[in-house]
């Protein structure tokens, strides 16, 4: 079957028309290296999660053949214990640990590929991958169901263990496991093992996040867990309300790091999507409309803003504030395929709270069924 024919690219009226959609996945494409891979900025490094999210961009904006370079970017670069080097630059390796977080989001945007083109053989060549990282991912498991946040690497290969886990990483984990275990069934190769380790992270991002790594000073931590669909209904208009005072600057934005007067564009495109999955789509459009302030000639979006000295920095266009304007746009605008994927809509259904081994009740106990 040839794949779907392409999408209109979205718009949100009053705020971006479609051609400034477009145009910003193609200011990520002129940035894109030529082996595919997708940096922070030119000569910047790459990560695999930011690249990922940068991909799937390129597919909202009908960026199609860049988006495939870069699918085939990981391929190419995952190691045989599937994770990926945490920072790539310019083909070499900088840093070689290998991050959870990062490894997983492929399933994402393997699956963000499929609800855009329906292209299985794509699927078929991806998956491998797919399943190869988030092997990696489930295999670090900690006992309280979060998720340790890397690995490093010695001149031998895999070595030390980080036996802690990142709230906002382990709440990015949750949405790919609910990717992978779709993918999983649209292949006809069901992967039981990530839908217990699921249960498992769901209810640690529920009940227990005092026992993730605090970075409270980080909005990710704050918004993440909404965002990676663990928590959502009153809980999660609950934890919105809990720091909105904390991070939200009017008129510019949210802050990246509460302590600083420094409002950033991929956080608060990434609040928006959150807001958005809570139904509050007031205050989505709202703080899409006031970050696009960084918005720059050629659909560039800059990093951020320091607000007291009223100065654009770093003095940087950032691939990954693109992407995240463009996947938000998506989001509001609910006109293609792959819009609601941060909903949750298309995902598998969230996991059964089983096995729990951080001492509380799990569903089977309580069903009987051990």
């Amino acid at each position: 079957m040839s794949p779907r024919p392409p999408a209109p690219i979205p718009e949100v009226p009053g705020i971006l028309t479609s051609a400034q959609v477009a145009e910003s996945a193609r200011s990520i494409v002129a940035m894109q290296e030529s082996d595919g891979a997708i940096p922070w900025t030119i000569g910047e490094h790459v990560d695999v999660w930011n690249h990922v999210e940068g991909a799937m961009a390129l597919m909202v904006g009908n960026e199609f053949e860049a988006a495939e370079r870069a699918y085939d970017w990981c391929r190419r670069t995952q190691r045989e214990d599937g994770s990926w080097a945490m920072k790539i630059v310019q083909g070499e390796v900088e840093d070689a640990s290998g991050e959870t977080n990062m490894s997983a989001y492929l399933a994402v945007g393997v699956w963000h590929h499929w609800l855009e083109r329906r292209d299985f053989e794509f699927v078929e060549r991806m998956w491998p991958t797919v399943r190869k990282g988030l092997d990696f991912v489930t295999g670090m498991q900690l006992p309280f169901g979060g998720i340790c946040w890397s690995q490093e690497w010695d001149e031998n290969g895999p070595a030390k263990i980080n036996r802690e886990a990142l709230l906002a990483g382990s709440s990015s984990i949750y949405q790919s496991l609910r990717a992978g275990v779709s993918l999983a069934e649209l292949v006809s190769d069901p992967q039981p093992d990530w839908e217990l380790a699921g249960g498992r992270l769901g209810h640690a991002l529920r009940e227990h996040r005092d026992l993730f790594l605090d970075k409270s000073l980080f909005s990710m931590d704050w918004y993440y867990p909404v965002l990676g669909g663990a928590v959502r209904g009153q809980a999660g208009v609950e934890l919105i309300e809990s720091q909105w005072e904390t991070f939200v600057v009017a008129d510019l934005g949210i802050r990246c790091v509460s302590d600083n007067d420094w409002v950033t564009g991929a956080e608060t495109c990434e609040l928006v999507m959150a807001l958005d999955a809570l139904d509050d789509r007031e205050r989505a459009l709202q703080l899409f409309a006031e970050m696009q302030h960084l918005r720059d000639e050629g659909g560039r979006y800059w990093t951020g803003y320091v607000w007291p000295d009223e100065v654009n920095w770093p003095v940087e266009h950032t691939t990954y504030t693109a992407a995240a304007v463009i996947l938000a746009a998506d989001e509001l605008a609910r006109t293609t395929a792959t819009s609601g994927i941060m909903r949750g809509d298309s995902l598998a259904p969230h996991f059964a709270e089983i096995g729990l081994e951080c001492g509380c009740i799990s569903a089977d106990r309580v069903s009987g069924r051990a």
